[in-house]
């Protein structure tokens, strides 16, 4: 086990009587997609996420500088942390060990008022519990008081009652579980899901050490297949907070200016705001609660840009570059090609919203407008030059979205005048309950053809696309408004694009992209799914589009009637491991387009046999970094990404 540095920092008591107890621990493994959203890889991952946000919370109240995660050879689990150690004294209403308590009670926490913490994320004291009540086995050691304390769990239930077994000279809590199999579909980590989220963390608490170890990872492993690069051990540590957090996510992006920083606090919230212009035409904003990622937004980010619209608008008109008569800036031009990071911390945070990541509290609006308004304001002040490149460019954005607002009448004119608003090459479905449609993008005409003969027309409907679209990362909204096959798109979904853009109103509940399997239709499928995430990202986060997954190959029998479709060569290996292949005639499809009606219904459009992938964006800061080494302009950044993966390629002649 990785020793740790020894931290005393910070003050205030942490006891047993901090431990405040709501209620049991009941129901936990009958229904775990309520306290942890799925029992997929989601979930899995959740259970770290839970564990590491107490070593956070930790740090948070200054007791914590160093955190190590260790995913083990059999994919268990160890978080250890350098904090004050779970309480172990006796717990007054329970008369068991407050860890006890803590780790078999639901919300029995440090995080109700009993001024263990003043702020905290997670689930607010359910964490621990779940996790315990979640996993195989579960250990606990604690450095605390002088000793080493452990106490083991099996499925939730004490092994035996917390027990010394050593004499200790630090503090610190070591936590290692193994998820059930019962409960979760797969049992597998992903360093690189957990890297991802350490790393963020890391940025929002600046000056913590974070490190990430992956024994299954040998050391002769790391050096061959990294090229040098430690994949066994990561180490996150920065001290520039959220400013490093944007560098890091416009490394490969052209910046107009160094990094605007701000920090304070004001009635007990403090707020971190850091934000960067790029040559880009959309707009990054990662808003952050207590650590947590408010996917919707909240009362912050209303502060964070209602300050940026109301200074840049005053700097404009002070440069005269907006005249008297001339309408201010709109938010949405002050932002194109931005990219923030807005943290506060707040004690009692109310969040509300679908997912319950949009914060509610009305106070945190003024105090970020405030502070974001000083920021900003004294950095256009003193860096003229800089202030001078980011008007401009809002000016730019400005003209653009005029143009891309006539771009949007002549469409709508135009579906007014026709005489159906439909685009004319879509076979729609007959039905129109959205919930039970399906609306697939096919690659090419001939395809397109098949598929409209094949489908069912009840429910499926085809758009065949002619070549590839526009690369939306590299245009603004009024040039990919004049493209035929995004206009297209637009029309048939019915929800609209970027800032109009309604869910509700979508058309299709699954919008299924269908390519070929080779480098154009990877290509292809990339520069819509960039499309979708820029211009229409309610629709992946809704979980509405998906990849559809044609076969590689088909293996007819040279006698009798057996046909079988294999998706990949490992279907393929695994299909001949028991059959001679002097017996089969195997081919290999090239494109959609090889296959007749019947065989692209039965293969890969029939509901009751079809495999697809459905889209996600579990971590939007992972997502934007893709999109821009993909799509964006820069090669080198692209060229590393292909060298690196180029390993996983397969050589299609």
């Amino acid at each position: 086990m990785q020793s740790m540095p020894n931290n005393n920092g910070g003050k205030g008591s942490y006891g047993a009587e901090q431990i405040q107890i709501l209620e049991g621990l009941e129901g936990v493994r009958r229904r775990p997609g309520m306290y942890i959203g799925s029992t997929g890889p989601r979930g899995l991952h959740h259970l770290v996420y839970e564990i590491v946000d107490n070593s956070i919370d930790e740090a948070l109240a200054g007791f914590c500088d160093a955190i190590i995660v260790t995913i083990h050879e059999d994919n268990s689990i160890t978080v250890q942390d350098n904090g004050r150690g779970i309480p172990v004294g006796i717990h007054e209403k329970t008369g068991k060990s407050a860890v006890e308590a803590a780790m078999t009670m639901l919300h029995a926490g440090g995080k109700f008022g009993g001024g263990g913490y003043k702020v905290s994320g997670g689930l607010h004291g359910v964490g621990m519990s779940v996790v315990n009540a979640l996993s195989t086995w579960l250990e606990v050691r604690i450095h605390r008081d002088g000793f080493l304390w452990q106490q083991e769990y099996r499925r939730g239930v004490p092994a035996y009652d917390l027990r010394q077994i050593g004499l200790s000279d630090r503090t610190g809590t070591i936590i290692t579980f193994s998820p059930d199999p019962e409960i979760f579909e797969d049992l597998i980590y992903s360093a690189e899901t957990l890297s991802s989220r350490l790393r963020e963390l890391a940025f929002l608490n600046k000056g913590i050490t974070i490190q990430l170890i992956d024994e299954r990872v040998s050391e002769a492993e790391d050096e061959e297949e990294s090229g040098g690069k430690n994949k066994r051990k990561q180490v996150f540590h920065y001290t520039g907070g959220v400013e490093d957090f944007v560098k890091y996510i416009n490394r490969n992006k052209d910046v107009l200016h160094k990094v605007i920083y701000y920090e304070g606090e004001k009635d007990r919230v403090q707020v971190e705001i850091a934000l960067q212009y790029t040559d880009g035409y959309t707009e990054n904003i990662f808003s952050y609660v207590n650590n947590i990622h408010t996917q919707e937004g909240g009362t912050h980010e209303v502060g964070l840009k209602a300050a940026l619209t109301r200074v840049i608008n005053d700097y404009a008109r002070r440069l005269n570059v907006l005249k008297e008569n001339n309408a201010n800036l709109s938010g949405e031009d002050i932002r194109e090609g931005i990219t923030a990071v807005l943290s506060v911390k707040v004690e009692e945070p109310q969040f509300e919203g679908q997912t319950k990541t949009k914060l509610g509290n009305t106070e945190v609006r003024s105090i970020v407008d405030a502070m974001v308004s000083e920021g900003v304001g004294v950095y256009l002040e003193e860096h003229p030059t800089e202030a001078k490149r980011i008007i401009e460019k809002t000016v730019q954005a400005s003209r653009a979205r005029e143009a891309a607002r006539k771009a949007r009448e002549m469409t709508r004119r135009k579906s007014v005048l026709e005489k159906t608003s439909l685009p004319g090459k879509l076979a729609d479905c007959t039905m129109t309950d959205p919930a039970l449609c399906e609306l697939y993008l096919v690659e090419g005409d001939s395809a397109g053809g098949s598929a409209i003969n094949g489908r069912d027309r009840r429910t499926q409907a085809i758009l065949p696309l002619r070549g590839k679209i526009l690369n939306v990362e590299k245009a603004r909204l009024d040039k990919i408004l004049g493209n035929e096959e995004i206009r297209a798109m637009i029309t048939a979904m019915g929800a609209g694009i970027s800032d109009d853009f309604d869910v509700n109103k979508a058309r299709y509940h699954k919008l299924i992209i269908m390519t070929d399997a080779d480098v154009d239709g990877a290509h292809i499928r990339t520069l819509l799914l960039t499309f979708f995430f820029r211009y229409m990202r309610p629709l992946v986060e809704a979980g509405y589009v998906y990849i559809a997954q044609p076969p590689l190959y088909r293996a007819k029998a040279k006698r009798g009637k057996e046909d079988q479709y294999l998706y990949d060569d490992a279907d393929l290996e695994r299909f001949f491991a028991t059959r001679d292949k002097d017996k089969y005639d195997i081919s290999r499809y090239k494109g959609l387009g090889e296959m007749d009606a019947s065989e692209l219904w039965d293969t890969t459009m029939n509901p009751e046999n079809r495999t697809m992938l459905r889209v996600s964006v579990e971590d939007a800061v992972a997502a934007e970094e893709m999109f821009t080494v993909l799509m964006g302009d820069k090669v080198e950044p692209r060229r590393d990404f292909i060298q690196a993966n180029a390993k996983y390629a397969t050589l299609d002649i």
